[in-house]
């Protein structure tokens, strides 16, 4: 298994976002910057023509990429990142978090305000203004190591009462895999039946001579009826190792054949994934790739390196 990057899909703001984004965190920058070619594009990509198609950030080491893109979706509260503040990232981490609150919350809807809370002695949790969640969690002393960017995935809607399935689905996917931190709700608690995940996290593949740079993914059933459920607005993107590799990754995430589109598709949770190579930055740079990728439902190596 490679990388695990997650995306957020953007309505034409993806640099505004990650300005916001390398602005608000003290190790933040933009590694790289892809384009729409200038011609072949289908007709409802027209408008795009030469605009920016992607952008690579690292936050404190880790990787997150915005896709710029339409309104067809957008991010919700269901998929969002946790952060964890803690004197591995910060010599302050309590100002520090006070300071990315302060930065990520102009123009945003503030879901928790921060304050102490029983979990947390300094907690919040925001939407920004792009629609993307945060949640700002400062690290109790001795805490367990984690990176400090988390994808975090809140199962409600459709998904309800599914996120023990889930990551039991994901540990068996990718090899190497230990779940981490469990808590459970002792009680019916809203929509989440007594027993179900009231949090967890769980690395994804092996571990890493540094803790803080291993692939971890939180989960939890929402103790309220949400409005919302997962959908493309959020991704998970997966740099498979070979077509192998990819097949075998493909086999067990796509569930939905309405979903397959260009290496997306999604899982039986209504989680969105991108199935695609490592090496898919220099495969999208030989000539014609792009027009052939939008021909593919799951990718072809072989036919994407035409």
């Amino acid at each position: 298994m490679g990388t695990i990057v997650p995306h957020i899909w953007h309505d034409r703001t993806a640099a505004e976002a990650a300005a916001l984004y390398t602005g608000a965190f003290r190790q933040a920058r933009e590694t790289a910057r892809s384009h729409y070619p200038t011609d072949g594009l289908p007709d409802f990509q027209t408008s795009f023509a030469g605009e920016v198609v992607g952008i690579d950030l690292e936050i404190h080491g880790r990787p997150l990429a915005l896709i710029n893109a339409d309104d067809t979706f957008r991010p919700n509260p269901s998929a969002g990142f946790m952060l964890h503040f803690s004197p591995h990232v910060a010599d302050d981490p309590r100002a520090y978090l006070d300071e990315v609150h302060d930065r990520l919350s102009v123009g945003a809807t503030t879901l928790m305000p921060l304050d102490e809370y029983p979990f947390s002695p300094r907690y919040a949790w925001i939407e920004d203004r792009y629609g993307v969640s945060w949640q700002l969690f400062l690290s109790e002393p001795g805490a367990p190591a984690r990176p400090f960017l988390v994808p975090a995935l809140m199962f409600c809607g459709s998904a309800q009462n599914r996120a023990a399935e889930a990551v039991a689905a994901y540990t068996s996917l990718f090899p190497g895999s230990e779940v981490g931190t469990v808590a459970t709700y002792p009680e019916q608690t809203g929509p989440a039946t007594a027993g179900s995940c009231m949090y967890s996290d769980v690395r994804l593949g092996p571990g890493k001579e540094d803790p803080r740079t291993d692939e971890w993914l939180t989960a939890m059933d929402s103790g309220v009826e949400q409005p919302f459920t997962f959908s493309e607005g959020f991704s998970l993107m997966v740099k498979a190792e070979g077509q192998d590799d990819l097949d075998r990754l493909w086999a067990v995430l796509s569930t939905d054949p309405s979903a397959e589109q260009c290496g997306w598709c999604r899982d039986e949770f209504g989680v969105s994934w991108q199935i695609v190579p490592r090496d898919i930055e220099d495969l999208m740079a030989r000539p014609g790739a792009y027009a052939r990728l939008m021909e593919m439902k799951k990718i072809d190596i072989a036919a994407l390196r035409g």
